[in-house]
């Protein structure tokens, strides 16, 4: 744990607002950006880390710069997959990204996914986000309804906004407990963890009960 608390302390003590700039963001949105193309990078925990660190810097520019770049690093990387999904399903052969999607999303969060879409419509596209391992099974459902890209988009950018604004508050609320910007990270990843894992547990629990 010594090396993250020297790191933080990097960050917040010795960084000028340049080397941030130049450094800390484009990273930060590069990360969330291929997070969405290949969803295995912790995105959540990543918004969420970087907005502990601009906690400590107490500039509420830093907060905001975390938003605009997490909200649109989502909200590209989504557009960029959903633009891929849709050309793997007009490709005879498909498409590695579209069976990437397909294997993301089991047949019945999919068959799930297309009857609420049906029925709710952008609404649940804009709550797909906001609900762990929700966001691939609708897109997938998006695309076998055949949504085109523009209206996939306005659904998907009050999505990405909600869903930035949800891990940064994580951020803050877990930076804001401690004076060391290393625990609040600490904190605010172990709170992404469990809010992702939370909904994987309860049906376990439903299932076996």
């Amino acid at each position: 744990m010594t090396w993250l608390a020297e790191a933080s302390r990097t960050v917040t003590t010795e960084s000028t607002p340049h080397a941030v700039g130049a450094v800390g963001y484009p990273s930060l949105f590069l990360l969330v950006f291929l997070g969405a193309l290949v969803p295995v990078v912790p995105t959540g925990a990543l918004v969420s880390s970087a907005a502990v660190v601009a906690v400590h810097r107490t500039a509420p520019f830093a907060l905001a710069l975390v938003f605009l770049t997490a909200s649109s690093a989502a909200f590209l990387g989504d557009i960029a997959l959903y633009w891929l999904g849709r050309r793997g399903l007009r490709s005879k052969n498909g498409s590695r990204w579209l069976e990437a999607i397909r294997s993301r999303a089991p047949e019945e969060r999919l068959a799930q996914a297309r009857g609420k879409l049906t029925e709710h419509g952008i609404a649940v596209l804009v709550l797909s986000r906001l609900v762990p391992a929700g966001r691939i099974p609708v897109m997938l459902a998006c695309l076998m309804a055949q949504w085109p890209l523009r209206r996939f988009a306005r659904g998907n950018l009050p999505a990405c906004l909600a869903w930035a604004a949800t891990y940064q508050v994580i951020g803050i609320l877990g930076g804001s407990l401690f004076s060391e910007p290393w625990e609040g990270v600490v904190v605010a990843v172990a709170l992404t963890v469990v809010v992702s894992a939370a909904p994987g547990v309860w049906r376990r629990v439903r299932a076996a009960g």
